[in-house]
């Protein structure tokens, strides 16, 4: 007997979970199927062994912060908006508030937290005659409608250039919010502008106690407490539609699940490949990563960086593009998620160093040349953790993923982290009940993400309640 669906959702994801929640919530009959055997998506985790002392080491992927920081019983802001959708207690995430953010460039550094004060000191003491322009660009931002779904495309660039007049500064502003989320190179689109520009400046970054696991499994909690369906392990392999309207997917081991409505967050190039097997209209993203994870034996070597996380470049221009290389070390992300929690001075110190990558370029590697290259990513990034800490140690432990290890475990094609560059901003595809969730629908971090799912299946999954 073939099984009916209200809703399926392909992928466990941030979103798919969100959005799983809120169906079942309503008793929706729905069920999420991830591929993987565990959830996440690009915010997963995962764990290693300390070689010397035997330990185990829980490790996140992607999580370097919570964004859009909000504190308990603020009001209209995205997380308190989140907790209400789903409800889920505020301190069941833990949170841990940033110390600040450093954004470092070779003449200036420019230091934010989630006081927005700090960051318009830092303007006024760095640079002096962009104060005024600052106010009203700050002024236009908080007044702009970034979650219009038929807005249009509008370069970022084009609109701070309207503003400043240091292109310096421009530089700096745009740095974090590039890294942290376009699927553009070297600009993005307005909108997904100022969605990373009030949820990093305005609002800010917090990390919870156990990373990225808390998020997951408070997630996967409230799901099963509500008697959603999940399944690991189950790979959809197609999508059929009948008349330009949806009927089933298919998995892996050839059983086929009816429904007339999927949400769908494995991307939207991944999605158009399952309706047209194989054939992509999207555009697939260029922007990949390394991520090397550093360990060293205790925090005595965060003495001297109180930063959670340092927004790196070594030239004056921040360039945000597919290298001609295999990394381009010039800029950096470096992560220290104990700096959310100083007074626990416990435990050893970990440091995670992003660089940008050519995934083509790492795709053609040979076995023994990609165990040469990572080892030369490695060594970039303990080098920079000297520089940036002030200071050698000793690492006890190191890691390193290339975008062809994001490719292996998120499936998503060329190792892209942020996406297509086509976005589907109010969710719907060429196909009647088929609808895109998470980074592709166009709502950006892991905040960002979760209300993607929750608005898109308020809108189509629940439209008859």
């Amino acid at each position: 007997m073939t099984t009916k669906y209200d809703t399926i959702i392909i992928g466990a994801g941030m979103s798919g979970l969100a959005a799983g929640i809120r169906l079942a919530m309503f008793d929706k009959k729905v069920v999420i199927l991830e591929k993987h055997s565990i959830s996440g998506g690009l915010n997963s985790y995962y764990q290693r062994r300390i070689s010397s002392t035997k330990e185990i080491l829980p490790l996140d992927v992607g999580l370097h912060a919570l964004t859009n920081f909000a504190r308990k019983g603020e009001k209209r802001k995205p997380f308190t908006k989140l907790l209400k959708q789903l409800r889920i207690p505020y301190e069941a995430f833990q949170l841990k508030e940033q110390s600040y953010s450093l954004i470092k460039f070779p003449d200036k550094e420019i230091k934010f937290s989630n006081d927005f004060s700090l960051l318009e000191q830092e303007i006024f003491e760095n640079f002096p005659s962009e104060v005024d322009n600052f106010k009203k660009f700050c002024a236009y931002v908080s007044e702009y409608n970034e979650v219009d779904l038929n807005a249009k495309y509008i370069a970022s660039r084009k609109v701070l250039g309207e503003y400043f007049k240091s292109q310096l500064l421009i530089e700096m502003l745009i740095a974090p919010l590039l890294i942290y989320g376009s699927a553009w190179e070297n600009d993005m689109d307005f909108s997904q502008f100022v969605i990373m520009f009030k949820s990093l400046y305005f609002e800010g970054f917090s990390r919870p106690v156990g990373g990225v696991r808390t998020i997951l499994n408070l997630l996967l909690d409230r799901y099963k407490e509500l008697g959603g369906e999940l399944r690991f392990r189950s790979e959809v392999v197609g999508i059929h539609e009948k008349n330009n309207t949806i009927q089933a997917v298919e998995l892996k081991n050839g059983e086929i699940l009816k429904t007339d409505k999927i949400l769908s967050s494995v991307g939207l190039p991944e999605t158009q490949s399952l309706v047209q097997r194989g054939e992509v209209n999207a555009g697939i993203g260029k922007l990949s990563f390394t991520e090397s994870i550093i360990v060293a034996k205790n925090k005595a070597c965060l003495k001297n960086q109180d930063a959670t996380i340092i927004f790196y470049n070594s030239k004056p221009a921040y360039t945000y593009e597919k290298p001609k290389g295999l990394v381009d070390t010039s800029s950096a992300v470096f992560c220290l998620p104990d700096n959310y929690d100083r007074i626990n001075q416990d435990g050893h110190a970990m440091m995670r160093i992003t660089y940008m990558a050519n995934y083509d370029l790492w795709k053609a590697l040979e076995k023994e040349e990609y165990k040469t290259q990572k080892n030369y990513v490695f060594n970039s990034a303990l080098e920079l953790s000297y520089s940036l800490l002030g200071h050698k140690f000793e690492p006890i432990f190191s890691d390193v993923f290339s975008p062809t290890t994001i490719e292996k475990y998120t499936f998503h094609k060329k190792g892209t982290v942020y996406g297509s560059t086509d976005k589907t901003r109010n969710g719907k595809t060429h196909i009647n009940g088929l609808f895109i969730i998470g980074t592709d629908q166009g709502f950006l971090g892991i905040v960002g993400s979760m209300l993607s799912g929750i608005s898109m299946a308020n809108l189509y999954g629940l439209m008859d309640e």
